[in-house]
């Protein structure tokens, strides 16, 4: 399965995954948001799905923010992003985050712990907050909203460990909402991370992967245990 990254989702051989949308993070903000700033996901998600033409898109958690309402933001911007995926013609999957203890309260689809997708080498798409029960070659999460300082210029990143969980390969999605503030991986190395998945084990050895929107480029870096000694 070829692995393609574009602003912050994820393309797997007709499979579009993002994570972490936290859907009503906005109206659950005690802090007045910089000019311009709002959940503009949906908006984001349609040329991607021009791009890509995926049979499906998968939420891989957090869909939500609040854990205990649904905002009526978040519940209208979960019907603007089903009704979107349709309009491309393609299928809708929902995993369950850590966050996500009211969706179903405004879905009334199926909705996953797990999601295998189809094709060789196998591949389970979770939130990544506890530990996965299927079995896989490679797993894709969310959960930790990685980001990455370089330049003075903080920005989301993907991370790729390979063999880097049971020897199955991790693949860690950063937040799709650009509200989300995200963690820095820099100087992370060898520290205590608490909020990190149990899928993140050895994270000196996962690459960041950005996406550079302004030269419409994917920028692949050294594993960080490398990487960090050349910032």
């Amino acid at each position: 399965m070829t692995l393609q990254f574009r602003d912050c989702a994820l393309h797997v051989d007709g499979t579009l995954v993002v994570a972490d949308l936290h859907f009503g993070k906005g109206a659950a903000s005690n802090v007045e948001l910089p000019l311009g700033a709002g959940e503009d996901c949906v908006d984001r998600l349609e040329p991607l799905l021009a791009h890509f033409e995926p049979d499906e898109v998968v939420l891989a958690g957090d869909v939500f923010h609040s854990f205990d309402y649904v905002p009526d933001a978040a519940d209208r911007a979960l019907a603007d992003l089903s009704r979107a995926v349709r309009a491309a013609g393609a299928r809708l999957v929902v995993v369950r985050g850590n966050h996500d203890t009211m969706l179903g309260e405004a879905y009334a689809g199926q909705i996953h712990d797990e999601y295998e997708l189809d094709g060789d080498p196998t591949t389970v798409v979770c939130h990544g907050h506890e530990k996965p029960e299927t079995e896989a070659d490679r797993y894709v999460i969310g959960h930790d909203h990685p980001t990455i300082v370089i330049e003075g210029q903080k920005r989301p990143c993907f991370l790729v460990g390979d063999g880097a969980y049971r020897r199955s390969d991790v693949v860690v999605v950063p937040s799709f909402n650009r509200l989300v503030e995200g963690v820095s991986v820099n100087g992370r190395i060898g520290t205590a991370r608490p909020e990190l998945s149990p899928l993140v084990t050895g994270v000196a050895s996962f690459r960041p992967v950005v996406w550079d929107g302004d030269s419409d480029e994917t920028l692949r870096f050294p594993p960080l245990g490398q990487f960090e000694r050349m910032l």
